[in-house]
């Protein structure tokens, strides 16, 4: 098919070198011009969704230079065996074209166009939605972690998270008076060191037009973590301004969810709060009671991510009587000793739910590993002067 695009000369040039060239790349390139070159994508029966997703990333490294560029790409050349090949081969170039340039003064403007002609293997507007839908929340979520402490304070965050009303979302906002009035005694005592708000915020999502109970997404929001008063070590501080990322997650999920409409009923709860080091911060040896009732010994003022979602999750389960609940948290650092940045710790109490967790996580090369939950390990949590 490579003959319909070249002159003869420039087909019998790429026909000679491809006998030389290493065909186990994925993307082979030939310069034909100063203006003109053409790229070859290897594509195998064996791919999966997140195979082809990586081979437009791929692309994306290789077309990412110069100020403008223009490409061609003919849909009726995809010869594979996967039913949606190029909605996935662009959803994974968009995903690579993300950058956060936010606070760079120079901007460096680049443009890369993808013109693709042909009959075939076109992704139905439906698909093209979806994706939109999944790049949009992906991107809101980047650019929530990206931002630093000063900027995205638990203030601001409520702020942002008012504006996606406009996607259809219902959001509610629990400021620190209500927090108080509601009892949410371990939120409130990590943040109570700084000058900015402690929050609760819920995002619901009717899609499913009925009244069944909702699939419930818990994220820990904390827009930097000193570690008060059990400081953190000054090289591990700054990367700090990301302990939010596990909010991040369920609120670019919950966007994605109401701007492709999906026909399912959802809800996605976040902890907003600063953990800073002042003369009302939480001490060492403080005892605060939960909105469950339970009362916490809090030996170690890092260890504060568990003491937000606590509250998050009980409300969660209380109010929303949700069919299940996946909670995602920037926990602690212990797990990343455990399986290095491979893969990312499950602790679950249903061997169903972890089972399509996991295949979840395969299908898009997001890789997740099942930890212990034991009884025997409980006793590790007692406290001679609180419940736990």
């Amino acid at each position: 098919s490579l003959q319909k695009y070249l002159s003869k000369n420039e087909f019998s040039y790429i026909h000679d070198l491809l006998k030389t060239s290493d065909l186990k790349k994925n993307l082979l390139v030939f310069e034909l011009s100063s203006k003109k070159k053409i790229i070859l994508i290897s594509i195998k029966n064996s791919l999966k969704s997140s195979d082809i997703e990586n081979l437009g990333a791929e692309l994306f490294g290789l077309l990412n230079y110069g100020k403008n560029s223009e490409y061609y790409l003919n849909s009726d050349s995809i010869l594979s065996k996967h039913n949606n090949f190029l909605g996935h081969f662009i959803h994974g170039f968009k995903l690579k074209s993300y950058e956060f340039k936010k606070y760079k003064t120079k901007k460096d403007v680049r443009t890369i166009s993808i013109n693709i002609f042909g009959n075939a293997n076109k992704p139905s507007p439906q698909n093209q939605l979806k994706f939109k839908a999944l790049e949009e929340g992906t991107f809101y979520a980047r650019d929530l972690v990206s931002e630093p402490g000063n900027v995205l304070h638990p203030d601001e965050y409520v702020k942002r998270l008012n504006s996606l009303k406009k996607d259809g979302l219902k959001v509610t906002v629990f400021d620190k008076r209500k927090l108080k009035k509601l009892g949410m005694n371990a939120l409130l005592g990590v943040g109570m060191g700084s000058i900015r708000g402690s929050y609760l915020v819920t995002m619901e999502w009717n899609g499913a037009k009925n009244n069944s109970k909702p699939l419930a997404f818990v994220g820990k929001g904390v827009t930097f973590d000193t570690g008060g008063y059990s400081l953190k070590p000054a090289r591990f501080m700054e990367d700090m301004t990301y302990d939010m990322a596990g909010s991040a997650a369920v609120v670019g999920l919950m966007k994605s969810l109401a701007l492709r409409k999906a026909k399912i009923n959802a809800v996605g709860v976040v902890g907003l709060v600063e953990n800073m080091v002042s003369g009302i911060a939480q001490r060492p040896g403080d005892i605060v009671k939960s909105y469950s009732g339970k009362t916490i010994e809090v030996l170690n003022t890092d260890a504060e991510g568990r003491l937000v979602l606590a509250d998050a999750l009980t409300y969660t389960e209380k109010k929303f009587k949700p069919k299940l609940i996946v909670d995602l948290a920037t926990l602690t650092g212990a797990i990343i000793v455990c399986l290095g940045s491979e893969f990312a710790g499950l602790f679950s109490n249903d061997d169903k739910l972890s089972k399509q967790i996991v295949t979840a996580g395969e299908n898009v090369n997001e890789k997740l590993w099942r930890m212990p939950l034991h009884k025997n390990y409980d006793k590790l949590m007692n406290s001679k002067n609180a419940d736990v």
